[in-house]
């Protein structure tokens, strides 16, 4: 499920117009997909997907969704063949009966042409359906002029966060590999753990927000800050760091780390950049982002958490007021020890077995192991 809710005025004329402008509300040319676009006083608040086919229940917190955002209309569209759509359209018609609201029209889009679920007059909705080109309707072209953006299919988005390639992958591989050969010689030579970890992690508070003041100086850091950034976002004192200070100006960020970072550290960047997508209305994003981060980490509580809230239609807004300061984190964490490290040094383990499977395939020899310092 991916909601959007920020986006310019476009008049919506008829099904024709509906269907033109859906691309450009949730970012991209759906398929296989259920859209409900909430009203409120003729102006839309919310833009909600769901892929297709969906559990029952799926919709279950929309009657909740349009009591908070005060929508009283929607218009339901599914697109895909009709075995796969109807069952989906009935349900969000149900729901919005249930909470009240004036379903404005119920569409099934599939293969160029369009059906209405309201509309049973033969002469404008046709058993044989309507044909429609969404490219060349003159809303596609309002929501050009707006700056509004239709990618051609999902894939195409989650390619605009996916991770790097080439050069830029094998600069930043090394540079992971300079930072995790610095953390290891430092906690091995390490006489008390504790102290290690309490420098470590006031180094990586340190490091966000010195990285969140380049960003915003329009700078990007460079591979060894973003290695090391890698490493810090491990630690979960550092992560919730990130956490309370976001703002939506960090997205972008966040995109360029989480791009960059080796696999086994993605996932805290990853959910950061999850959490300031869906701040700033773009849920499309943060869905993707963590599928991402729940393929392989699917026990990641950050992850989990903002999916549980994306799904159940949860406003960012809920978290305005709520969320604690730095000095609350101090307050509530106490001072860093050793066992805070644990979680990076998990995702150490994991990169170098990925590696030596790696090495393996490739006929050389693994790396030689090493074994974890005792905490």
């Amino acid at each position: 499920m991916t909601t959007n809710t920020s986006a310019p005025s476009l008049t919506l004329a008829g099904p024709a117009d509906i269907l033109a402008a859906v691309p450009y509300l949730v970012g991209f040319h759906p398929a296989d997909s259920l859209i409900v676009i909430g009203l409120a006083r003729g102006q839309v608040k919310v833009a909600a997907r769901w892929g297709l086919p969906f559990p029952p229940g799926t919709l279950a917190p929309l009657p909740q969704l349009c009591e908070r955002e005060g929508i009283t209309r929607i218009i339901v569209v599914g697109y895909g063949p009709g075995e796969r759509v109807t069952s989906a359209v009935d349900e969000a018609r149900a729901f919005a009966a249930k909470a009240g609201v004036q379903v404005d029209e119920a569409l099934r889009a599939h293969d160029g042409r369009y059906w209405s679920y309201v509309c049973d007059v033969a002469h404008c909705c046709p058993p044989g359906g309507t044909p429609f080109d969404p490219v060349a309707s003159p809303i596609a072209a309002e929501a050009t002029v707006h700056g509004m953006v239709a990618l051609p299919d999902r894939r195409t988005l989650e390619d605009t966060i996916a991770p790097v390639t080439g050069p830029v992958r094998m600069a930043m591989r090394r540079a992971t590999a300079e930072a995790v050969a610095g953390f290891r010689a430092g906690f091995a030579a390490a006489a008390d753990p504790d102290a290690f970890a309490r420098e470590f992690v006031a180094r990586g508070l340190v490091r966000v927000r010195a990285a969140l003041a380049v960003h915003a100086a329009g700078g990007r850091v460079d591979d060894a800050e973003a290695a090391r950034l890698g490493l810090d976002l491990a630690v979960v004192r550092v992560r919730d760091e990130a956490w309370t200070l976001m703002e939506d100006g960090h997205v972008g960020l966040w995109k360029d780390v989480m791009r960059r970072l080796e696999p086994g550290f993605v996932p805290p960047a990853a959910s950061l950049f999850a959490m300031g997508s869906w701040r700033s209305g773009d849920c499309v994003l943060a869905t993707i982002a963590l599928e991402r981060v729940l393929a392989t980490h699917p026990g990641y509580s950050m992850a989990n958490l903002l999916m549980h809230a994306l799904r159940n239609l949860l406003s960012p807004g809920m978290l305005r007021g709520r969320m604690p300061t730095p000095a609350d984190l101090d307050t509530a964490m106490g001072a860093a020890r050793a066992s805070w490290l644990f979680p990076l040094l998990d995702v150490l383990d994991g990169e170098e077995q990925a590696a030596s499977a790696l090495t393996a395939e490739a006929g050389q020899s693994p790396p030689s192991s090493r074994r974890r310092r005792s905490l």
